[in-house]
């Protein structure tokens, strides 16, 4: 009757879980787009050059295209200080102004050393500024976390949109994403 029980737990756990990573999977790649006050892209890995990753440049593509349709006039990049020692946010922020972007209209956040940070310091910059809404831009499969973050945070209007890139290590990222998301709910 144990063995029974525990397998039967063990069914639910793996029908959770394959569920939930579905849920992440069709959120992150159903954009929300909408016109907000600012657009905000979370770091992730500079190469050794000092040029954004791949994964990077895709965030950061997204952001141009959407800056450059009109859905918000003003963009953050979050990131911290790398284990190859850039400043995420800082060569964010040049690649932004190297692709047409003015500088007047970006704000490095130096202090996003992970989607908590950054959700924190983007409301903190939004009151400053007097703004109410946001839209996140980063992988698939951190969408929903990201939106989890931002609502915790007091940040109730946030839309998404994900970056158009995609590496096998990503399936990884999904899995690793599931017990991420819940370390944030609590």
């Amino acid at each position: 009757m144990l063995k029974r029980k525990g397998k039967i737990a063990a069914l639910i756990l793996v029908i959770w879980f394959l569920a939930h990573t579905v849920l992440i999977t069709v959120d992150g790649m159903s954009d929300e787009l909408a016109k907000v006050d600012v657009g905000v892209v979370l770091g992730n890995k500079v190469e050794m050059n000092g040029e954004p990753s791949a994964r990077l440049k895709g965030r950061l593509d997204k952001a141009i295209q959407l800056y450059k349709k009109g859905y918000f006039q003003h963009i953050i990049v979050s990131g911290g200080v790398g284990v190859e020692g850039f400043d995420e946010a800082q060569v964010m922020k040049k690649y932004l102004i190297e692709h047409g972007i003015e500088e007047e209209k970006i704000i490095a956040d130096s202090n996003g050393i992970n989607t908590r940070m950054t959700a924190k310091n983007t409301k903190e910059m939004m009151d400053q500024m007097d703004w109410e809404s946001a839209m996140v831009i980063t992988q698939i499969y951190h969408i929903s976390r990201t939106k989890l973050a931002f609502w915790k945070v007091g940040i109730s209007n946030t839309a998404s949109a994900h970056a158009d890139f995609f590496e096998m290590r990503d399936i990884f990222s999904l899995f690793r994403e599931f017990f991420a998301y819940y370390r944030y709910l609590w």
